[in-house]
């Protein structure tokens, strides 16, 4: 079976600027960071150069969303060649909020995937169901139809880790428990094999963003099927470094 790198995001949002970020990063930059992880910052575009510029290099720069075309009158977006040329190598898409928020369909969001991998940048793509769609029993139904439209648009899967993120369980302090989300990401897991190939589904890794902190991180890490955290508040804080160590 493949070895699956264990693999950290911090996406920090709409949060920060330069004096709090340089603060954050003298953090993460001094800190003894696990060498079996992947560690990515999810950066506001208004920073990514910043934030590449004053990271470490072994620490990856995302973006936290981009366009699906390269250049053009779009006021406000940012295309993946833009991304680049900030030096950062990753992009976050389909993110509940740019899903629930601000409208973004499953089609947009694979045509951002297609054209994120033809631009040589790695994807982190979130997949995740609502909490009255838990309630109502059909998280497997939605979560499938999300990844599907993902894998539609993916030329090259070494280059995207899927997040899976119960929005129910996003900044409300509600966690999915460790059995939850190992159910889910196993369930993944499985469609991936019967819909992609055997490959995929043992090399792709499949994280869990939902309210992951450091008092819960080590027991989420210990599921077979959690490949690492997609973390949103907790990445802004000292408590990061122990959620990027949780596998140590």
């Amino acid at each position: 079976m493949a070895q699956r790198n264990f693999f950290v995001g911090g996406n920090w949002k709409m949060n920060g600027n330069k004096e709090s970020l340089e603060e954050l990063i003298s953090i993460l930059n001094t800190a003894s960071l696990h060498d079996q992880t992947e560690v990515v910052c999810g950066a506001p575009s208004i920073y990514l150069d910043f934030a590449r510029c004053m990271l470490d290099l072994r620490i990856g720069v995302a973006a936290q969303n981009c366009y699906n075309v390269a250049k053009g009158a779009f006021t406000g977006e940012i295309s993946p060649a833009m991304i680049k040329d900030c030096g950062a190598e990753w992009v976050i898409l389909g993110h509940s909020e740019r899903r629930h928020v601000f409208g973004e369909s499953d089609e947009l969001i694979g045509q951002k995937v297609a054209h994120a991998l033809e631009s040589d940048l790695s994807v982190i793509a979130c997949i995740g169901e609502k909490l009255e769609e838990r309630e109502a029993g059909t998280t497997e139904e939605v979560v499938y139809a999300q990844t599907q439209v993902i894998s539609e648009n993916v030329s090259d899967w070494a280059k995207v880790v899927l997040a899976y993120e119960p929005v129910w369980a996003i900044g409300t302090g509600k966690t999915a428990s460790p059995e939850q989300a190992q159910e889910v990401h196993e369930k993944l897991r499985a469609w991936l094999r019967s819909n992609v190939s055997d490959d995929v589904a043992d090399s792709v890794r499949i994280i869990y963003g939902g309210s992951v902190t450091a008092g819960n991180c080590r027991e989420l890490a210990s599921q077979n099927d959690v490949d690492g955290f997609l973390v949103g508040g907790a990445s802004l804080k000292p408590e990061f470094i122990e959620i990027i160590n949780a596998r140590a």
